[in-house]
């Protein structure tokens, strides 16, 4: 009887795996050197729900998500969280057929071909330096801001405002971080599983007493709410307009789960381990932003006044304003100490996709040779982790001297990258599984249907997003020949991509001829 099957024969190289000798099949991934079984399962799921840092996200986004669709915020958590769920399982399946540690840049080659996959690779590049300089800045602010109240002192917290010591201090949070993710996964597996477990932990509480201050008739809950299930309905929101702006500061908040994917080749398991790992990441997600969101809603309400969370002058640091109120004085110093746990652990892991995605196309000949040396001890990417980490320091210095405006508008133009490199990596599966997809229900829904309709859904947003950003209201609120400066930012980023790989192709055209990395369609095994 004659069968088809995609699975390997004994003898044959697995599709897309790395030789043991470092070396590649013909067309193949290749092994880059990485230290292998550094990370197990539990250490994979910790160091995706770092990167996300989800106290940052909660603190900095609850308002402005409150602010777009009112008390239907915990139902646009929900629908951010459900094209991320379809794309993780893209990234599950592709990793289980190619467990490499470029992920949306090496597979995006192998099923769409080199340029596109040079484009993808840029596009994730270009936003982690950009979450990185962001998290720096964070994480500097909330150093001063607790200093302040550990101390009791005002002038202390207000060293924040001097630029020269922001900046001093931002640098040698980087500086350590890098240091940290250059030794290896071993040490940042080490210091992710405090600070993750301090920032859940801290969620818990607040969830826990913002629950236990609804309806207390106190006068900074006055405005509390009785909860509703309406709130879990994304049809109840008021307008499309305002529903895509909650989607996009919601997937914004999802945005770094797939590093325990870019980790795989220092992971036991390197096949089936990240990818179950991403899924643990994103229930643990939804789940801590879901109960955030409707305790502190049932506290003090979604309202534009007092304590309520879209209160425009609170509403971009909402913990700031809910610590002393919710968990009182003492406690309350828990939630600053998260927040600046959740944005320095996120610092720290962030460097982790950067590096090794710069680190393969480099392996792959779509970069600098120089950035494919692995260190001889450590095991890690370290010229690319450097590279990162001096690229963000100087980014976000510069930026902090010439212009906070255009600083901003910058973060304003991430959601672009990160939906642009996502809805790729998700039609790349689809497209790359293309021969299997009849094999069976679970190869069409996994492979197919479910990373389809991911990779649509983030196109549409990408979409949505760039239309928006034309308009100079968008972000700062300032404009370039009154076009939007979030636009010119985040198109203009694109095309510097377009712009370095033309620039690679003439130093590095077998790459782009697809002689290193080839583009191809898993072939089905016919079997006696």
């Amino acid at each position: 009887m004659t069968q088809l099957d995609a699975r390997p024969r004994a003898g044959d190289t697995v599709r897309g795996s790395a030789p043991a000798d470092g070396g590649s099949d013909s067309g193949g991934v290749r092994g880059k050197g990485l230290g292998g079984n550094s990370v197990g399962l539990m250490g994979s799921a910790v160091i995706g729900v770092s990167t996300v840092a989800p106290v940052y996200c909660l603190t900095s986004t609850l308002g402005s998500t409150a602010g777009e669709v009112g008390v239907q915020m915990p139902a646009v958590f929900l629908a951010g969280f459900l094209p991320m769920l379809l794309v993780a399982f893209a990234y599950r399946e592709l990793n289980k057929a190619m467990p490499d540690c470029g992920t949306s840049f090496t597979w995006t080659v192998k099923a769409f071909g080199p340029r596109v996959g040079w484009m993808c690779g840029w596009g994730l590049v270009i936003a982690t330096i950009i979450v990185l300089s962001n998290l720096a800045g964070v994480a500097t602010s909330y150093f001063w801001l607790l200093a302040g109240e550990i101390t009791g002192s005002a002038s202390v917290a207000a060293l924040d405002d001097s630029k020269p010591v922001h900046i001093i201090t931002c640098l040698a949070l980087v500086a350590v971080a890098t240091a940290i993710s250059y030794r290896g996964m071993t040490a940042t597996k080490g210091i992710q599983y405090a600070l993750v477990g301090l920032q859940l932990v801290v969620l818990a509480l607040f969830v826990t007493m913002a629950l236990g201050k609804a309806g207390s008739g106190g006068p900074d809950f006055a405005s509390s709410l009785d909860f509703s299930w309406s709130w879990l309905n994304p049809f109840a929101v008021q307008s499309f307009a305002a529903f895509t702006a909650g989607l996009s500061l919601s997937i914004f908040m999802f945005w770094g789960w797939d590093a325990c994917l870019t980790a795989n080749e220092e992971t036991t398991g390197s096949e089936k381990t990240p990818g179950r790992a991403a899924l643990i990441a994103m229930v643990v997600l939804v789940g801590s932003y879901l109960a955030t969101g409707v305790a502190a809603q049932m506290a003090v309400g979604s309202g534009a006044s007092g304590l309520g969370l879209a209160n425009p002058d609170t509403s971009d640091n909402v913990f700031a304003a809910l610590a002393g109120p919710v968990m009182g004085p003492g406690l309350g110093v828990l939630l600053f100490l998260a927040v600046l746990a959740s944005a320095a652990a996120s610092l720290q892991t962030t460097f982790i996709p950067v590096a090794r995605t710069v680190l393969a196309m480099s392996a792959y000949e779509a970069m600098p040779a120089s950035y494919a040396k692995v260190h001889p001890r450590f095991r890690t990417p370290g010229r690319a982790t450097i590279t990162a980490g001096i690229g963000t320091g100087v980014f976000y210095t510069v930026m902090t001297l010439v212009s906070e405006h255009v600083l901003v508008d910058t973060i304003y133009a991430l959601g672009l990258m990160i939906c642009f490199y996502y809805a790729l990596t998700a039609f790349a599966c689809a497209w790359y599984f293309r021969a299997e997809l009849t094999r069976s229900a679970r190869d069409l829904v996994f492979k197919g249907l479910f990373p389809l309709l991911g990779g649509i859904l983030l196109a549409a947003v990408f979409a949505k997003t760039l239309y928006d950003m034309w308009d100079p209201a968008y972000g700062s609120g300032s404009s370039v020949f009154g076009v939007g400066s979030v636009f010119v930012i985040g198109v203009g980023l694109l095309l510097l991509g377009v712009v370095l790989m033309v620039a690679m192709e003439r130093r590095s055209p077998a790459f782009f001829r697809g002689e290193v990395l080839t583009k191809e369609t898993p072939a089905l095994v016919v079997e006696d």
